[in-house]
């Protein structure tokens, strides 16, 4: 379109001076050659004259075709370099976030780069990983520690992590703290707890699973929520976390007793330690 609009401007100009014609002889006119010579020479420095600024504005659009091609072809294309540290960077955290990448300062198109080549797959919203990565039994967890890191596994999440019940869920159970606006996740499916105060902050661990922080409930504590989530879960699966923690000397009977008072489960849980004591 620019380019279009310069070429009417050029010919325009060029119409407009015209050399000048020779007298004609035949109605009587005298031919002066000097002075056709000077009207000739006037009229080609006026022209030159009008189309330098054409030509300076055609140098311009010129270096700037060549500095854009550079940006496409060179800048922005990935550095071996970042390749590197974006493949390190899954091998070593298994999931990442976008935002990790950035971080790390590795560009965008690196990222659409591996994907396109199939080095890389998209593992829901946000998240991304090796293609072909094997996944652990934990993956869902590790899903969902990168979707809400401020969350902890809870509940029967956290029984099947320290392989304190049969039970089997697809959700990831997870607590988030009263007030903290609800995720949304499309993938795992989660079922979210609120919990309040001492009851979300106690009794947190973090284990390094895969190069992800999870964040989990300990089994005392986790006993003691079974019992406060029983109508949830079922007081079966409350009673079966409670002797499998004591049989697997995974929590002492004073620890569960801490948390069942933090959970408010004291008077409930009473009767059910005296029995397995």
């Amino acid at each position: 379109m620019i380019l279009g609009a310069f070429m009417i401007t050029i010919f325009a100009m060029i119409d407009s001076f015209r050399e000048p014609k020779l007298p004609d002889s035949r109605l009587g006119l005298s031919l002066d050659a000097g002075e056709f010579l000077r009207q000739t020479a006037n009229s080609y420095k006026d022209l030159i004259a009008c189309m330098t600024p054409v030509f300076f504005l055609c140098e311009i659009m010129s270096s700037h075709v060549k500095i854009s091609r550079r940006f496409i072809t060179g800048a922005v294309m990935p550095k071996a370099s970042e390749i590197e540290r974006a493949v390190k960077l899954m091998q070593t955290a298994g999931v990442v976030r976008a935002g990790e990448f950035a971080s790390r300062g590795i560009h965008p198109m690196t990222l659409t780069r591996l994907l396109e080549q199939g080095v890389v797959e998209r593992d829901g919203r946000g998240l991304y990983r090796l293609a072909g990565a094997e996944v652990s039994e934990n993956y869902s967890l590790i899903q969902a520690a990168k979707r809400v890191p401020k969350g902890v596994i809870c509940l029967l999440s956290a029984l099947r992590f320290h392989n304190l019940t049969t039970q089997k869920t697809i959700e990831v159970w997870m607590a988030i703290e009263r007030g903290t606006r609800r995720p949304v996740v499309d993938a795992p499916p989660l079922r979210i707890h609120y919990f309040s105060g001492e009851a979300f902050t106690a009794g947190v661990e973090e284990h390094d699973v895969e190069g992800v922080t999870l964040r989990v409930y300990n089994p005392a504590k986790t006993v003691a929520d079974c019992f406060k989530f029983r109508y949830k879960i079922g007081i079966d699966v409350a009673l079966e976390a409670l002797r499998d923690t004591l049989k697997e000397l995974k929590a002492t009977v004073d620890e569960i007793w801490h948390y069942a008072g933090i959970c408010r489960v004291a008077r409930v849980i009473y009767p059910y330690l005296e029995a397995l004591d």
